[in-house]
């Protein structure tokens, strides 16, 4: 009796096998995306066209501004401000040395931009709300990350802005400083006497000459000014900061195209610093790079260059020719110059001492 029930479930069992579908085959794999393919469209850009028909870029740079832009002794114009311009022409005409430089004040800045009369406005000038959005212009990238201070004769024993309460201040009139040195002491119910002065070089003349108490202006413009006093040794900067200034070039609103140039040209030395290239190894990387990045950087593939309207080596002339950001920081106002500034904030993201220098990958 158990053998035929068992005989009978296995029969079962076996009928139930015929009728049951076949297994499947496992799913396929999903099937990878296809790489992205970019659209290249040479951009269009007016005043790339009418830099290169001129054969030269016109820079509006700081009249005298020590570390930032001056003409040393030759008559050659130098400084952290005029190696941004010089590094836009070596991306746009592959020559760093076809730059003509045009002298602007705080005050005509702006307008000689709007107007035509610059390609591009190189000067210590701040990025900011008011200016962004009313004036018609574009701040392409921060290339100095700064911030409004003082600067006062050590003899005066000051620890705190604070203590400047009722003294006289020198400060650039029409400036982002002259209302950040208000906005200052009102929020902290104090005054003080501002000395509204039209250039950097009054301001130093007054402050020298006991004109003023304290002069006030961007830490970088103060060390500048300090360094060439007649005796810098007896001046300090105070320890307060009292705004955040973005600093960098500004180009025109009505020109997209030229603000990736100046934006990307900016980008290019930084990544050069954060993959260790310098103007004397960049030749050499050209040949040997494998990272795909470093690669597309310096032209060797990618053809990114035409995305810009360039040529495919526009950043590695630019690296080459001027050199990445730290040459460019330690020639100009660096340890190799007479401000001897440190990086602080204008150090790499991935610094030892991280700062908030940082560039989009170039891909």
């Amino acid at each position: 009796m158990l053998r035929r029930r068992l005989a009978m479930l296995g029969l079962s069992l076996s009928l139930a096998a015929c009728d049951a579908p076949p297994p499947q085959a496992p799913a396929p794999a999903p099937k990878a995306p296809d790489a992205v393919k970019l659209d290249v469209r040479p951009a269009k850009s007016p005043t790339l066209q009418a830099v290169r028909k001129r054969g030269s870029l016109v820079c509006g740079v700081h009249p005298g501004l020590p570390g930032f832009a001056f003409p040393d002794v030759t008559g050659r114009w130098r400084g952290f401000d005029v190696d941004i311009c010089r590094a836009v022409a070596a991306a746009t005409l592959g020559d760093a040395q076809k730059v003509q430089f045009v002298t602007v004040t705080a005050q005509d800045r702006f307008s000689a931009l709007q107007q035509g009369k610059i390609d591009i406005l190189s000067r210590n000038t701040s990025w900011t709300y008011s200016r962004d959005v009313s004036l018609g212009v574009d701040f392409p990238a921060i290339t100095y990350f700064d911030g409004q201070g003082f600067l006062a004769p050590r003899a005066l024993q000051l620890s705190s802005a604070e203590e400047l309460a009722g003294a006289r201040v020198c400060v650039l009139a029409g400036t982002a400083s002259e209302a950040n040195l208000a906005d200052y002491f009102r929020a902290r119910g104090l005054k003080v006497t501002p000395v509204r002065v039209a250039s950097e070089d009054e301001a130093r003349r007054l402050y020298q000459n006991d004109g003023c108490d304290a002069y006030t202006a961007d830490i970088s413009a103060l060390a500048a000014s300090r360094s060439v006093l007649d005796n810098p040794g007896a001046h300090e900067l105070l320890p307060d900061v009292i705004s955040k200034e973005p600093l960098g070039p500004v180009v025109r609103q009505d020109d997209r195209a030229w603000a990736d140039i100046v934006r990307w040209t900016v980008y290019a030395l930084i990544l050069g610093e954060e993959m260790g290239l310098t103007a004397r190894t960049v030749d050499q990387a050209r040949h040997t790079a494998v990272d795909p990045q470093a690669r597309r950087l310096l032209g060797v593939e990618g053809n990114l260059g035409a995305l810009l309207g360039l040529s495919d080596d526009w950043a590695f002339q630019a690296i080459r020719q001027v050199g990445a950001y730290h040459e460019i920081f330690r020639r100009d106002l660096g340890a190799d110059s007479p401000l001897n500034l440190d990086r602080g904030l204008n150090a790499l993201w991935n610094a030892p001492k991280p700062g908030l220098l940082y560039a989009p990958p170039m891909r």
